[in-house]
């Protein structure tokens, strides 16, 4: 009876870990680069390489995996040279990894034929010093960084790292640095700083929707969020700042702000030196019925430059 019931929990053990092996063979990783630009030497923070990161569950039952909130203990990139050479990985991340610490994380579950997306700094992980073609390729880990019983393997980059512009040349070739698609913001007024974000939302313009919306304050709206935001370092609250503006892009937070109008009018524009805000009627097309709706931004200015920095909505009906 002993040896029936050990060879009967020996089973199901084995059992238990096919079935997450097949779930975890069923997770596509792929890896590309965020807003392509021409790469450069130099810090993480002035001279980013942001790699745009997806999880894709191509089978048919749902795909569980941890994620840490530092992602340092959910993935690792690999980089080589053209002479497969290994590149460095970077202090910080040696540090964190070697020091015992209390890794966060949350369980992220995601449905047949979706996927979750992120952004992670390449220079954040290996050390880039000199001007050459690299090869990156992304190793995740759904159980995360220090069991590594499970890592997943995603597609392979090709990167072309320039040396960094010297001062004297930084006059002629500052447009050079930014990736083509990052734009100027002007000293516009309230109303059309609205206007302009509206018109980008229905064009799918993600970048020309960012350009007029503070996004530091949208995050921080949320108390738990401010107080994990206000303890973060520089580079780990631009990374919370990209990502969320990925969440707004793909519709997994906010669907508000980023509902696309079949049409809008401005109503009011009220605003001071300082602060203001803008009603806009706007009307949603959901085949059968249109959906009236009042949005009413609200604005701040700073060095000439007005921003929406919060919102409200009045539900108006149907038509």
């Amino acid at each position: 009876m002993k040896r029936f019931l050990f060879f009967s929990i020996t089973f199901l053990l084995l059992f238990a870990q096919s079935i997450g092996a097949n779930d975890f063979s069923k997770a596509e990783i792929s890896i590309s680069f965020y807003k392509k630009s021409v790469y450069y030497t130099g810090n993480a923070v002035d001279n980013p390489i942001n790699i745009y990161i997806t999880i894709e569950n191509k089978g048919p039952e749902t795909l569980r995996f941890k994620l840490a909130d530092d992602r340092a203990f959910s993935l690792d990139f690999n980089a080589r040279t053209v002479k497969n050479e290994p590149l460095k990985q970077t202090e910080d991340i040696i540090r964190k990894r070697t020091t015992n610490q209390t890794v966060y994380f949350r369980e992220i579950a995601i449905e047949s034929g979706e996927a979750y997306s992120f952004v992670e700094n390449l220079k954040d992980y290996v050390e880039i010093e000199s001007p050459s073609v690299y090869y990156i390729d992304l190793v995740f880990f759904p159980e995360l960084y220090k069991t590594k019983t499970i890592s997943l393997h995603s597609n392979r980059l090709s990167l072309d790292v320039k040396p960094l512009p010297q001062a004297s040349a930084s006059s002629s070739l500052a447009t050079a640095i930014v990736s083509a698609e990052v734009l100027k913001r002007q000293a516009i007024s309230p109303d059309k700083v609205v206007e302009q974000t509206i018109i980008a939302r229905q064009k799918g313009l993600w970048d020309q929707f960012f350009l007029y919306i503070d996004i530091e304050a949208f995050v921080t709206k949320d108390k738990q969020r401010k107080v994990k935001y206000t303890s973060l370092s520089d580079i780990e609250r631009i990374k919370m700042l990209e990502n969320y503006k990925l969440d707004l892009m793909q519709e997994r937070i906010d669907n508000i702000i980023v509902a696309i109008p079949e049409r809008f009018a401005i109503e009011k524009t009220m605003y001071s030196q300082s602060e203001g805000s803008v009603s806009v009627i706007q009307w949603f097309n959901y085949n059968t019925f249109k959906e009236k709706k009042r949005y009413t931004y609200y604005v701040r200015q700073r060095d000439s430059i007005w921003s929406i920095y919060d919102y409200t909505v009045e539900n108006l009906g149907t038509e």
